[in-house]
């Protein structure tokens, strides 16, 4: 069994889309970003790539090439699950924390572990989401920012 965790934290922007999870949230600002920017997802893949040693999102999907301009950051995690499933491993399960003062994201807590479960080709009960608000304080606090932590736990399936 392998443990890794993931980080990610994006400006919140006008005129953007708020993505997270691979769920589309109403709301006037979206996170901005060279791809779509979802946090959630980033901070899973990095998560799931650090538990397997493959370094990090960054490396996988530069911001400086323009190829993964407004990328679907699902596209980026069934990428991480192929080289999971390469690698002989499977996901035991996964945990994560979203820090956010706006918006209020419980409504929107259910699709977005869903969504990921299926890209991840796991139960939903092996994907477990929080929210956190930033109790007015900092920059998440103030509502200018999102972030995202996740750890998960893999197992080898080799024979």
């Amino acid at each position: 069994m392998r443990i890794g965790q993931g980080y990610d934290i994006h400006p919140l922007r006008e005129g953007r889309s708020l993505i997270l999870g691979g769920v589309s949230i109403p709301h006037s600002h979206g996170l901005d970003g060279h791809s779509d920017a979802d946090a959630l997802t980033h901070a899973v893949c990095d998560a799931m790539l650090g538990a397997m040693g493959e370094g990090d999102l960054g490396t996988r999907y530069p911001s400086s090439n323009p190829a993964f301009k407004d990328l679907s950051s699902l596209l980026m995690l069934e990428n991480v699950v192929e080289t999971l499933k390469q690698k002989q491993f499977c996901l035991v399960n996964l945990d994560t924390i979203i820090c956010a003062q706006a918006p209020k994201l419980a409504p929107y807590m259910t699709a977005m572990q869903e969504s990921l479960a299926h890209v991840l080709q796991v139960e939903g009960q092996q994907v477990n989401i929080k929210v956190k608000s930033g109790e007015g304080i900092g920059m998440i606090g103030r509502a200018e920012g999102i972030a995202v932590m996740a750890i998960c736990l893999i197992q080898s399936i080799k024979t």
